[in-house]
């Protein structure tokens, strides 16, 4: 038995990570455990965020959209680009030079801070100790006082689209592309399927989104996500509801997917790759011993109270683990609030500020209720709208898709939501999270001053519009 530990993680992903350099900061004696390894075949820390999502899709979707704008949007400006060319395996270089950037940092940091970081599986037992079976097949047994599950997710498998890594591939297979595939068939128009098909859609492929579902983006608000829709549509993207896949097989290196459209009717697509894109699951599999006394609710997701505590002592469980949105800053404010509270902190989490953004273009990005959720909550409110195109900075900058949605109680003006499709929208609507989160009115954005000219004053106009004070559009007549 190795030496006990005051706290062990058990996974390395903004959860795990994030949690354990601040319980080490609170002096804490902490490992985390992680079995993750990079292209290069090395240990690597940051979970799935850092190495196959958040990052490296981001750093691909700001290549593709410089390449887009370098063929497609100079010319407004006056700009002529020739000779435009794309580089797909320097692309893919870049997104891999700064995913090892930012986990090799997260390396140094655990070092800085005295985090242990021990290398392979990690499996729960009971009364907390913790197993961890190394590359060799050699398992190490810890003790910990504290034990605090953060594996993740995985990408949810669909038997009738089986993966095979090149034809068909899930979101992390998207990522490795070499080259850009002609015709693109993606299964769901989720977040995650919306921002991967905006990458190559952009770099040219002709891109086709099947979702089963039969509105779009059901979890936003309604009027954003149909605006959303649109100017997707207007930049070519193929996004096909109520539509339900029945097989996709290879054949002759195609992909032939087969499906019922919204009617019913059968259909069928030839496609040169296949993206599985339906969502994600709790990364449980072989995280716990069954006799350590866990409880699951009826998603298979583990069960834990407010502040993440399961109901074994001892045991508490963060991120895609646990009920809440998927996200990765939810995770690490997670792991955050657990570690403090293992310091014997009275630390708390705001579930109901925790922002959602899809980051296409325009980005998409929500924060508190939507209207949906006001109007069937039964209190009365009012909407104020801002659309960019009325905005001089998104003039200038030939941007102005979009606007700037605010909800606020009828009775105290106290904003209850912010709902925005537009440029920046993902550091927009965190304005008006931090707003919320001291209670602010939209009379109090209102009266705030706001640098000219900028974005963010869609966001103080909307919030005059609320009370009907817009200065930069006609009011709409109070219902």
């Amino acid at each position: 038995m190795s030496d006990k530990f005051d706290v062990i993680f058990i996974g390395g992903g903004p959860g795990g990570y994030v949690g354990a350099i601040r319980a080490a900061q609170l002096g804490l004696a902490v490992a985390c455990v992680e079995k993750m390894k990079g292209k290069d075949g090395k240990a690597t820390l940051g979970g799935t965020c850092l190495n196959v999502g958040c990052i490296p899709s981001k750093a691909l979707l700001d290549s593709s959209y410089k390449f887009h704008e370098a063929r497609e949007g100079l010319a407004v400006h006056g700009i002529t680009a020739s000779g435009v060319a794309l580089d797909v395996p320097a692309m893919i270089r870049r997104k891999d030079d700064i995913v090892k950037q930012l986990t090799s940092g997260i390396t140094q940091l655990f070092k800085a801070n005295g985090v242990t970081h021990i290398k392979g599986s990690g499996k729960l037992l009971a009364d907390r100790r913790v197993a961890v079976l190394d590359d060799a097949g050699t398992e190490t047994l810890y003790e910990a006082s504290h034990v605090v599950l953060a594996t993740g997710s995985v990408p949810i498998d669909i038997p009738v689209a089986p993966q095979d890594g090149q034809y068909i591939v899930d979101s992390t297979g998207a990522l490795e592309f070499s080259e850009v595939p002609p015709r693109l068939g993606i299964i769901g128009a989720g977040v995650i399927g919306l921002e991967l098909g905006s990458v190559w859609k952009r770099l040219g492929s002709d891109v086709v989104l099947l979702e089963a579902m039969d509105s779009f983006l059901p979890a936003m608000d309604q009027f954003i996500a149909k605006e959303a829709k649109k100017t997707l549509g207007r930049q070519g993207l193929d996004i096909r509801l109520g539509c339900r896949v029945s097989t996709a097989s290879v054949k002759e290196g195609k992909v032939e997917v087969r499906y019922s459209d919204k009617d019913g009717n059968p259909q069928q697509e030839l496609f040169d790759r296949v993206i599985v894109c339906v969502g994600r699951k709790p990364n449980t599999a072989g995280l716990f011993a069954e006799d350590c006394g866990l409880s699951l609710d009826q998603r298979g997701r583990i069960a834990v109270d407010g502040q993440c505590a399961t109901n074994v002592p001892g045991v508490w469980a963060v991120g895609d683990l646990v009920r809440g949105p998927m996200l990765a800053h939810k995770a690490s404010e997670e792991g955050v609030m657990v570690a403090e509270r293992i310091a014997g902190h009275k630390a708390q989490m705001n579930y109901d500020l925790v922002p959602g953004v899809i980051y296409t273009h325009p980005e998409v990005a929500s924060v508190g209720l939507t209207e949906e959720q006001v109007k069937e909550s039964g209190q009365a409110y009012k909407v104020g709208m801002f659309p960019f195109v009325a905005s001089g900075r998104a003039l200038a900058a030939n941007d102005t898709a979009g606007l700037v949605k605010l909800i606020a109680s009828e009775e105290s003006d106290r904003i209850l939501g912010c709902h925005i499709v537009g440029a920046s929208a993902a550091d927009l609507v965190q304005q008006v999270a931090i707003a919320m989160e001291y209670g602010a009115t939209a009379e109090d954005i209102g009266m705030m001053v706001f640098g000219h000219p900028t974005l963010s004053e869609a966001v103080r106009e909307a919030a005059l519009a609320v009370n009907g004070h817009a200065i930069h559009i006609a009011n709409r007549k109070k219902r």
